[in-house]
């Protein structure tokens, strides 16, 4: 069993409940959209292909308790599920985060997953797969990347028409770094009270997307 991986690395979560945490990163290549956002275009192709056993040893190699499986689109190759299962049955604390135009109902029941649903400044709003909301539990997250207030009011629209808040852990807002302030999302959020929280990316904070941070 193998799976095309562009990297793995020990770093600190940059965002979703558990930021600033010590997590080991799978990057798996490969994704089916195009975010004009876009911070992993070197995902989209390319890696190496690794074997199942391999992975799992060098993610146990790092020491990490938490382990995020991430892409590009990790969903877009069939076997992270396999992947997603062994970390699980190896201990490991496990979140997955997908673009949300993939099936999420066989993710293992054991994993955080941590869904986007794509704004209009996305470029990728006709891709959300809306059938995936009924398959959300109460310890996934769901994360909008905004890019201006018509990305915010759209958000609040469907936080509001999918009694998202009351589905899953947390609702996450997040400017998108560079375009939206984050004061004024911050703003935006306190004035209508929405039952959300707010986040910025600490990885381009400290580190500014360098690759394998």
């Amino acid at each position: 069993m193998e799976l095309r991986v562009t990297e793995i690395f020990h770093s600190l979560q940059g965002e979703a409940r558990t930021v600033g945490r010590p997590t080991v990163f799978v990057r798996l290549t490969g994704c089916p959209q195009r975010c004009v956002w876009c911070d992993t275009e070197y995902a989209f192709q390319g890696g190496e292909k690794r074997s199942l056993d391999d992975i799992l040893d060098q993610v146990a190699g790092h020491g990490a308790h938490y382990v995020t499986v991430t892409g590009g689109e990790p969903l877009a190759q069939p076997n992270c599920l396999p992947l997603l299962t062994a970390l699980c049955d190896r201990g490991h604390e496990v979140s997955l985060e997908t673009g949300g135009a993939m099936d999420i109902a066989p993710v293992d029941e054991r994993v955080s997953v941590v869904m986007d649903l794509k704004a209009p400044g996305s470029g990728e709003q006709h891709n959300n797969r809306l059938d995936n909301i009924p398959h959300l539990r109460p310890h996934h997250q769901v994360k909008f990347v905004l890019a201006d207030r018509r990305d915010y009011d759209w958000a609040r629209f469907m936080l509001d028409q999918h009694q998202l808040a009351a589905r899953v852990s947390d609702v996450l807002f997040s400017p998108v770094h560079g375009q939206l302030s984050g004061a004024d999302l911050a703003d935006w959020i306190v004035a209508d009270r929405l039952p959300v929280r707010f986040q910025l990316q600490l990885h381009k904070l400290l580190w500014n997307d360098a690759r394998g941070r």
